[in-house]
């Protein structure tokens, strides 16, 4: 099979316009409706942000430095297509058929591809005498070399065989992804969740995994020299294990909230500085007020409606925990990592501690890119490099809080303040 270069039909970004608007009436049921087909075009440079193109055909398409961000292109067929420094930053490609794209420098910050298909993929056409010959763009098929995926969703997505050297995948969600063979040479995956993923055969020398989780991952011949491997989550107990304490880990907790219920008088408090509570999964609805527990392993665990108000949490892992109507009025989560968490409708105002003295919770330096606190009471919050990058902190009441003193690019802040 020999390779053949081609030259595609160009189109106005008129005639996108044009194509798009039918392609959206067809999906809101109006007459006059039908799919978008951009099938072996040139769209480089047209801008189509922000449209609905779930499910368009876009099969061999010349795409360089187009802008679909924020665009909707579930199931959409991008086979062999051309993404080359395309601008895909929020856009949602669920599902979509990205085999054999070349996504060199393209842009793709906070995209959804859960279960995107992106393996390697061949596009041919047949000569004037009946040979099948390979069409294949500048860089070849299934390559994401110096792609941006920060904090992208790629949770079961399909990677096999992806050759993505020196992208940046940081604080990316890629659980359960099929990375097998995958060249990820000096790539950028410091945050990324990699939880069950399937990294066989995977090429990460060089690369920085600072802080990644692997909890799950399967790492059969796995390349990781010279890879930076620093402060990983594994399966492998981080801290203190829970094994170590001097009593089973339920009753410690029943004792503390006996303490904390009769104000001292029956009880004991408990202390789980640097102690990973992973084994547990759920501690949902409990009793941890004043809970004493820096540095605490509690990755993935379920929280929500858990009663934490004035708990020392600073510096705790509480990546991807749920903590949706939790308790953490004049909590402290100096220097903690929430990244992806849900904390909707959580309770992070100030606590009443004496007389009229109010205990602010306090939020400095902690990192909850990505995560969820939409409805929360954060009034008061003290959130001095606090970095809310690209969190969603829609609806939330915001009163006598700094949001100049944090990182708040990309976040979604609207109804802010909105409460009274």
């Amino acid at each position: 099979m020999s390779s053949v270069s081609r030259s595609f039909a160009k189109l106005s970004q008129r005639e996108v316009m044009a194509a798009t608007s039918r392609h959206e009436m067809l999906f809101a049921g109006r007459r006059g409706g039908a799919r978008a087909s951009f099938a072996f075009y040139d769209l480089s440079g047209l801008d189509l942000s922000g449209r609905n193109l779930a499910d368009a055909d876009f099969t061999g398409a010349v795409l360089e430095n187009a802008n679909f961000a924020n665009t909707r292109l579930e199931s959409a067929s991008f086979f062999g297509a051309d993404l080359r420094r395309a601008n895909l930053v929020g856009a949602t490609l669920r599902r979509a058929d990205m085999r054999g794209a070349s996504l060199r420098g393209a842009n793709l910050t906070g995209a959804d591809l859960y279960e995107a298909d992106l393996r390697e993929g061949t596009i041919t056409q047949k000569d004037r005498n009946g040979n099948l010959l390979a069409i294949q763009h500048e860089v070849g098929p299934s390559e994401l070399p110096e792609a941006v995926l920060r904090g992208a969703n790629l949770e079961r997505a399909r990677l096999t065989g992806v050759i993505a050297a020196q992208a940046d995948f940081t604080d990316a969600v890629m659980r359960g992804c099929k990375l097998q063979r995958a060249n990820l040479r000096q790539a950028k995956l410091s945050g990324v969740n990699l939880e069950a993923a399937d990294l066989s055969g995977c090429n990460l020398a060089g690369a920085d995994l600072s802080g990644a989780i692997l909890v799950g991952a399967l790492l059969t011949q796995t390349v990781f020299d010279g890879a930076d491997m620093s402060n990983t989550l594994t399966d492998a107990p981080t801290g203190r294990d829970i094994a170590s304490l001097p009593a089973p880990i339920m009753e410690l907790l029943e004792r503390h909230a006996r303490w904390a219920e009769t104000d001292g008088r029956e009880g004991s408090p408990i202390d789980l500085t640097e102690v990973d509570l992973r084994p547990l999964k759920s501690l949902a609805h409990r009793a941890l007020t004043a809970l004493v527990a820096p540095r605490v392993i509690l990755y993935g665990i379920d929280l929500q409606g858990a009663s934490l108000q004035g708990s020392n949490l600073s510096g705790a892992d509480l990546r991807t925990v749920r903590l949706t109507g939790a308790d953490l009025r004049g909590a402290n989560l100096i220097g903690a990592r929430l990244n992806n968490s849900d904390l909707r409708d959580v309770k992070m105002g100030p606590l009443l501690i004496s007389g009229d003295r109010l205990l602010p919770a306090r939020l400095d330096g902690a990192v909850a890119r990505y995560a969820d606190f939409r409805g929360a009471d954060l009034r008061r919050a003290k959130v001095a490099n606090a970095d809310f990058s690209y969190t969603n902190l829609a609806d939330c009441d915001l009163r006598d809080v700094d949001l100049s003193l944090a990182t708040t690019a990309g976040a979604k802040l609207t109804g802010t303040n909105s409460r009274t």
